[in-house]
Order: structure tokens, then sequence, then C-alpha cells
């Protein structure tokens, strides 16, 4: 059992890790969770060594082997199949030692030990393990140094996962993959002989692998048994009681500390009322459970206009002349669209993102866009790119040039960033505040058309939802990359697949994809398909029925202000008639009184469609 024992960590003067303990059960597969900055890559350091706590310890089974991806991409000549069948220190000394004709007895040794730990099958191993996540057999013989920073990563990770350790330590494994490496990470974890202690904000991949969730907050740690799911339900219970505790313990303290105030002063009762003062002092205040500041995104919505706002046909897009990367692109894109691009890395799916934004041309074929269009691209590399020594009102400041001051505080406060948060250097943000920094300025300008590339990365469990409910409230088009299921499951309702040079419609849900990606994709019997109604085209429908409810209550809001102007205007006539004008000034006394009495029961109506609209729309959010 992996233990940690009441341990403290500073870091620059802050606690970062405050008397925080828990136990790993054996052969556990632990998700830790917990918001951006809270610890959790800092407690994963003091379990592999790189820090010591301050105070208390960490207990590691006698003899096992802990495994953690460096910080540092591998690199160099080596290629991935290499440098995955190296991670096997034991299985690479022997065999190098067998290399060096060793004498024969230690020769019988070597053999049997390669036999003990199946080093024979090492090779199809690694290759196995490559393949799940990504790498076809010529990108296993490529230098490692012709791959890019991501890819680099993958070889890391599987070279971790190939040399099979005691305690597995992963750290956003799924950051660098995409959906269909993802998926293949999910079922390799599943299998895992070992412990596992996983660090990541995928709501499907800790539901699907973690039998227990460690959430860290305030610089504590509390273990919760099950997956995600659970673990909401039994935090959201443990802290009604908690607060139900808190309560009963202020009444019964009002209740001491009014006693003492009323018998302190008599002889007779003051004893009693001493008694009761030490046992007021002696109770311990219960304090509320920590929440979390509000993760906020809020997208300002364009002004309308007609559809399609970008037509494809049959246009072709690539980087080198007479190279395409996709060719015959049929695609139409219209105002309310929610648009997801699925497909492995490196078939196109950024390329097509770009045609689409803009950034690059296409070489043939037609693509057309409607006038005033304006787009907003999200990608990561815009958040590695924000000046550190900059704050988000200067970074907002320069993109809104011209715009007076409170308008750039009120896009950054859509995103979060309003008072002293606003006046922060980015180097001191986190990886999420930065990525709503960088969301807030690809959106400033209220784009009709919604790019995002992987928006995800840098964004914990609760920011990840507020992005959806965020996404689902926006009046314009998105289209979205992400290997997040969830995310793609509550937002999209149209799937194009970017596969073998080309884009087209994937006719089925994300569930149908996932099942084709596992090779799982068998048909459903045609009761159960219509018993389980797909979950895409239910989301399609929660946000076709959000965009009218939107409608309708804006037409009960402006129905409501027009009958009460009316209303006034009656009134006004009523007080002196002579602000009599228009129609009404040929309405009697009696006419003007009933039309008003008629204009409060249509006010009425209208008030009682307003809030029935309203607690529609948000039993939907």
């Amino acid at each position: 059992m992996l233990t940690i024992n009441s341990i403290t960590v500073r870091l620059g003067g802050r606690t970062i890790l405050d008397k925080a303990s828990a136990s790993i059960p054996p052969n556990g597969r632990v998700g830790m969770v917990g918001r951006n900055g809270a610890g959790k890559s800092t407690l994963m350091k003091a379990l592999i060594g790189q820090i010591d706590p301050d105070e208390g310890s960490i207990d590691v089974p006698r003899r096992a082997k802990l495994g953690y991806i460096a910080q540092e991409a591998p690199a160099g000549d080596s290629t991935p199949f290499e440098t995955v069948l190296a991670a096997d220190i034991e299985r690479a000394e022997l065999m190098a030692e067998l290399e060096c004709d060793p004498d024969l007895n230690r020769m019988g040794d070597i053999h049997e030990r390669l036999l003990a730990i199946d080093a024979y099958s090492a090779p199809a191993r690694a290759a196995r393990i490559l393949v799940g996540l990504g790498f076809d057999e010529g990108m296993q013989q490529q230098k490692l140094d012709d791959f890019s920073g991501g890819w680099k990563m993958r070889v890391a990770l599987a070279a971790l996962l190939f040399s099979a350790p005691d305690v597995l330590l992963l750290d956003e494994p799924s950051n660098h993959l995409d959906l269909e490496a993802t998926l293949w990470l999910e079922n390799f974890l599943k299998s895992y002989p070992a412990t596992i202690l996983l660090i990541s904000h995928e709501r499907d991949l800790l539901n699907n692998v973690a039998d227990h969730i460690l959430h860290l907050q305030g610089g504590k740690l509390m273990l919760y048994p099950g997956g995600y799911d659970s673990f909401e339900k039994q935090r959201a219970a443990r802290a009604a009681q908690i607060e139900a505790t808190r309560a009963a313990q202020e009444a019964q303290r009002a209740k001491l500390a009014d006693y003492v105030a009323r018998n302190s002063a008599r002889a007779s009762t003051a004893k009693q009322a001493q008694s009761r003062a030490k046992m007021l002092a002696r109770m311990q205040p219960i304090a509320s459970m920590i929440e979390d500041p509000e993760m906020s995104f809020r997208f300002p919505d364009p002004e309308e206009l007609r559809p399609p706002l970008v037509t494809l046909d049959l246009a072709a897009v690539g980087y080198t002349e007479e190279k395409p990367i996709l060719q015959r692109l049929n695609l139409r894109i219209d105002p309310d669209d929610r648009l997801a691009l699925l497909g492995r890395n490196g078939n196109g799916k950024t390329t097509l993102a770009r045609l689409l934004a803009g950034q690059l041309p296409p070489m043939e074929g037609g693509m057309s866009s409607t006038p005033k269009l304006r787009i907003g691209y999200f990608t990561q590399y815009q958040v590695e790119e924000l000046a550190g020594d900059a704050t988000p009102f200067d970074h907002m400041s320069r993109a809104m040039e011209g715009k007076p001051p409170e308008k750039v505080r009120a896009q950054l406060g859509r995103f979060g960033f309003s008072g002293d948060k606003a006046m922060t250097n980015v180097r001191q943000l986190s990886g999420g505040e930065r990525a709503r920094l960088a969301l807030a300025l690809v959106t400033r300008e209220a784009p009709h058309i919604l790019i995002l590339d992987e928006p995800t990365n840098h964004l914990d469990v609760d920011a990840r939802e507020a992005l959806v409910q965020a996404l689902n409230d926006y009046q314009g088009a998105v289209i979205l990359i992400s290997h997040d299921r969830h995310m793609v499951e509550l937002t999209a309702d149209r799937l194009v697949l970017v596969d073998s040079g080309t884009a087209t419609e994937y006719d089925g849900s994300m569930m149908d994809y996932i099942d084709f990606v596992l090779g799982r994709n068998q048909p459903q019997s045609e009761s159960k398909a219509q018993g389980k109604p797909r979950r895409s085209q239910q989301s399609s429908n929660w946000r076709e029925e959000t965009r009218q409810l939107k409608k309708d209550i804006k037409a009960a809001e402006k129905a409501v202000a027009d009958i009460e102007a009316q209303c006034a205007e009656i009134d006004a006539i009523l007080a002196d008639p002579a602000n009599a004008k228009g129609p009404l000034a040929k309405l009697s006394i009696g006419d003007l009184g009933k039309k008003r009495a008629e204009l409060v029961d249509k006010l009425a109506e209208q008030e009682a469609s307003w809030m029935k609209f309203s607690e529609r729309l948000d039993s939907i959010r």
C-alpha cells in the first residue's frame, strides 16, 4: 500500500500541501482530481522523490518500482521503437551482456532470467503499445528528432507503459493524445495489473478507469470510492451533512451564549453560566465545506447573418503546392451549427480548421463566405505565446486597441478576470486561467464562428463543464476538435470524420464512433435502438429547445415592456386628460379604464409565459 502520512509541502513561501494524508489501496486505480493549481503535480513529484516534504513522510512498498514520465521529452537519433524497448532497463542490460560473450554458466543464467521476464515477446509488446498510441510501422522507425513535442511525449508515455512499473503515476496522459489514442489508453489502463495513480480532468476516462477518486483541495486529501460521477454525488452529500452539522452547532453556540449573557450577573446562576462559558470556549467551530469560486465562461453573441456562413465546394488544402493534405471537401457551415471534427492526429483536422478560419487558402475548388463574417480561432499555441510579464488587462487592451477601459474589463469579466485578477501577471496564472484568457482574446469581437482546437488541455473538470455550458448558450456556430468525449457529446450535433485525405459527414452518434474505433461496431437490435436514443441526437434536441426558449423569453420580455408602456400612457391620461394624444385621445374615461384592465390581463399572461419559459430553460441547464 502506498501511504501519504500527513505531508506538508511549501513552495516559494506558499503552503501547497498541508498535513495531507491518504492511503492508496494495493492494485487500486485512483484518479486524482482538484482545481488547477491545487497541487496535484506537486504531490506527484513528492511521491517520486523530486520534492522532499517539509513535514510528514511517504511510505512506498518495499522493492516497488514507481513509474513516472519525465518532464523532458526523449530526443536524438533513436527511434520510438528503440526508445520503448530500452525502457525495460533489466532486459536492455541483459541483452547487452549477451552481446559481450559471457561464459557459458553466466549465459545460461541470462537466458533463464530473460525467459522469466518475458523478454523475447518484448518487441511485439512495444510495437502494440506504439500502434495503440498512433505510431504506424513506418513512424516507429523514424528518428525521434523528426517528431513534434507532442509525439515525443507519446513516445515517453509508451516507454513508461512498456516498463510496467508496480505503481504507475500518470499526470494528464491524454493531453497529447487524440480521441483514438485516448480510447486505447483507457482500455490499457482498465486491464493494468498494478497500482495506478492518475491525474486527469476527463470525466469519461475517470469514470471508466478509476475505482477511487483522490480529491485535493485546500492542501488536504480525501479518498472516495468509485468513479468521478460517484465522487460528485458523495461530495455533495458530505457538503450537505457538514452544513447541517455546522448549522446545528451554531444554534447550540447561540443558545449557550444567550444563557451566559442572561445568567452571569446573578449569584444563583453564576456557576452554571461560568460552566457553559467554558463549554462554549472548548467548542471548535465547524467550517463550511470550502467551495472554489464558480468558473466563468460567457461568449459574446454575434449579430445574425444569413446562412450559409461558409461553403466548401470540392476544395483542396495543404501546405506544399501540388501536395494537398485534404481534397474533395464539400462542407456547409450555418449560424446554428455545432460540428466536431473526428479523426487521428495527423489526418488533417487542424488543416481543415485553418482553412475554415481563413488562415490557409484553398488550393483548388471553391470556398465562399458571407460578408461581414467574423471567426474566432483558438489553439494551444495562443496559450503558450501569452507574454508572461503582461497582465490580462494589458493583453486585452492591445487586442481591443481604441476601445475604452470599461469595454476591455467587460470582456475580461465574461471569463472570470475581474478586480485584481485582471491585473495579475500571466506568469502567475494557472494553465486553466491562461486558456480562459486566450478564449477571451479570440472572442473579443463576438465571432459568428468559433473554432476550438483542443480547448480543454489546461482546464480542470469544473472549467470544462463551464465551457460546455457557455458553448451551448453561445448564439454562433461552433467547430470543435477535442479528445474529450464528454464535451463532444454534449456540444456537437454534427460529426465530420477527417480521414483518407478528405472530410465526410459521419452518420452516427459519438458512441457509434467510439464503437467503430474500438472495433466493436455491432448493430443494435431494433428494440434496443428504439429504447435508447442517441446521445448526440438528445444533445441536438436540447440545444434546439434552448435556442427556441431564449427566443420565447425575449419575445415575452418585449411584450411585457410594450404592455407596461401602454399602461403608463393610459395612467398619464387618466391623471391629466390634457396629456391625451394619438388613438387613445379618442377614448372616453370609461373605455380607457376597460382597455387598461385588458392590458393588465395580458400583462399577467405574458409574465406567466416568461416564468414558464425561464423555468424550463433553467431545468435544461
